[in-house]
């Protein structure tokens, strides 16, 4: 897990979707994924909303759910956020490209400077990259390519095939319990927070997590959610600066 560096902005919004009826079922865009409880889902999200907005002190802005939208509370695929800029992702899967027109609405009243993929060859799944606030790094997978990693190089110009940058370590014995959101809040004198899976989810990896003193340590839980393909950094999005009014 990278340490962000001091060009992460500190945050003030964030951006979630409500559960719909529709992901229970376990079709979620033709996924074929397990059935869920739908109730515990949805208190898991209510309960990630909550933290955002009382814990870390931002404005939580929600997107109503959209039945015709299983896995549309995974809108941390959508887009990636940098600044004032958003580049809206293009998914993998046809039947989730829709899935961006709300998440791109919401970011263009919120101020930003919206860009597009035009190229019909790039897939790119937000969730696939990370910022450590020096530089980009993306992560091909089945959901994003080699041009879709192109795309967001060309966007934001900050990153590098290879990096001689040092960044320190942090072994978890939990694959999932990587997933994690580094937040620097607006509220002045106030440290960053890590949002991270808590105990009830991934027990073995919370004595490793208490090594980052410099940090806040706010756990929540996703176990439901995960079923869905859901991570932490999937059900959100934060804007690490202040768009324009």
């Amino acid at each position: 897990m990278g340490t962000p560096g001091e060009g992460l902005g500190r945050c003030s919004h964030a951006l979630i979707r409500g559960v719909p009826e529709s992901l229970a079922s376990g079709e979620g865009a033709g996924a074929g994924l397990p059935a869920l409880d739908l109730a515990k889902a949805q208190r898991e999200h209510g309960v990630l909303g909550g933290k955002l907005r009382q814990r870390l002190g931002l404005q939580l802005l929600e997107l109503p759910p959209e039945e015709s939208l299983p896995l549309g509370p995974l809108l941390g695929d959508t887009a990636v956020i940098q600044g004032d800029t958003a580049l809206i992702t293009r998914p993998w899967s046809p039947a989730r490209r829709p899935e961006v027109d709300g998440v791109r609405k919401a970011l263009h009243d919120l101020g930003l400077r919206i860009v597009e993929m035009a190229d019909e060859n790039a897939t790119l799944d937000g969730t696939d990259v990370l910022f450590t606030g020096r530089e980009f790094f993306v992560g091909l997978s089945k959901w994003t390519n080699h041009r879709g990693a192109e795309i967001v190089a060309d966007t934001f110009r900050a990153m590098a095939v290879l990096t001689d940058h040092p960044y320190a370590s942090l072994t978890l014995p939990d694959d999932a319990a990587a997933d994690c959101l580094f937040l620097r809040p607006g509220l002045p004198g106030v440290p960053p927070f890590l949002l991270h899976r808590g105990g009830g989810d991934l027990p073995n990896s919370q004595e490793a997590l208490q090594k980052l003193s410099d940090v806040t340590l706010v756990p929540v839980s996703c176990s439901e959610l995960e079923k869905a393909g859901a991570g932490l950094s999937s059900l959100c999005l934060v804007l690490s600066t202040r768009p324009h009014s």
